[in-house]
């Protein structure tokens, strides 16, 4: 039997995950674990990279991070879950990468610009922010893997990743394999306000979320702003709600909606509680498993140390080839 191609990606511990973050990448994951071999960590010292000033929560986040993991559908059976700061060989990696990866390569990163504007708020004047994805080559490759689910957008990170396997191999031998990009597709799904839904902008619905809190959430969304009336005909393809419903409401209502806004015999109230009464039984799954791993949270570490110890055998076998490799 041909063994199954491996993928690794990880997700950082800064709040509880929205939909943005469920459809953007979790969702994906859920179904690659019958095709690969999964390995998915909560990257716990990359949040430090932008809130070292503030790292009481990121314990917690870690744990109410696995949890939405474990409701969403990533089953311990199937995947390896852990957290990267269990598995102090990434550190090992990280420095020895750190000695071989010239700066300007870090320097023209172009998410590292694009934090520096977009977070200016926040001190990122440091050598870990810097140096993250040194790091985040060290998270992937010490696992040797094949392939890295991303967006378009995020093609870039894998790409220097690769960059620094490349010069490793070139400078020890061989040793990691360069990984690929696995694209994934992301459905388009906005904020309550239209812009890309984010902790930060007090805009999203997480996976946490009450029914009574997604209906309060969605009663604020923004609709086809041209329709000042009850009367005046909506257009859906401008409407976030609409956005929504093709998302969460069967095509019969899909169509049914469409075109009710179109001839005004629908209003956007009535429209918006459509919506969030079939996302409340899209989420009820998810909602049920969470409650069953909040009331577990022993289970909980339990499932957190048997990744860990996984994770760590892969590790600490990489480490011994890349040691032996560098005469050290």
């Amino acid at each position: 039997m041909t063994p199954k191609k491996r993928v690794l990606s990880g997700m950082r511990p800064t709040g509880p995950l929205h939909l943005g973050n469920y459809h953007g990448a979790l969702a994906n994951w859920v179904q690659m674990q019958d095709a690969y071999d999964c390995f998915f960590f909560i990257a716990d010292w990359h949040a430090l990279t932008s809130d070292y000033e503030n790292t009481g929560a990121i314990s917690g986040y870690t744990r109410q991070l696995m949890i939405d993991w474990l409701s969403a559908g990533l089953t311990p059976e199937k995947s390896t879950l852990f957290v990267q700061s269990g598995i102090k060989e990434h550190a090992e990696l990280f420095l020895l990468l750190s000695m071989i990866t010239p700066v300007p390569w870090l320097e023209r990163n172009p998410t590292y610009k694009d934090q520096i504007v977009q977070l200016s708020n926040k001190d990122l004047s440091t050598f870990g922010f810097l140096g993250y994805p040194v790091l985040q080559a060290a998270d992937i490759i010490i696992y040797k893997a094949d392939s890295v689910p991303v967006g378009i957008d995020q093609v870039p990170h894998v790409e220097i990743t690769r960059e620094i396997a490349r010069r490793f191999n070139y400078l020890y031998g061989s040793v990691f394999p360069e990984p690929e990009s696995l694209l994934t597709e992301t459905p388009k799904i906005l904020g309550l306000d239209r812009r890309k839904m984010s902790k930060s902008y007090g805009n999203a619905i997480f996976l946490a979320d009450s029914p009574e809190e997604i209906m309060a959430k969605a009663a604020k969304m923004i609709t086809d702003e041209n329709r000042k009336r009850r009367s005046d005909p909506g257009n859906p393809d401008i409407c976030n709600v609409f956005d929504f419903h093709k998302l969460y409401s069967g095509q019969e209502t899909v169509d049914k909606i469409r075109k009710q806004c179109r001839d005004a015999d629908i209003g956007c109230v009535e429209c918006k509680k459509i919506m969030a009464g079939n996302l409340i039984e899209f989420l009820a799954p998810i909602r049920e498993k969470r409650t069953y791993y909040e009331k577990r949270p022993e289970l909980v570490e339990e499932i957190i140390a048997a990744g860990c110890n996984r994770a760590r055998e892969v590790a600490v076998a990489t480490l011994a080839s890349v040691r032996s490799a560098m005469k050290i």
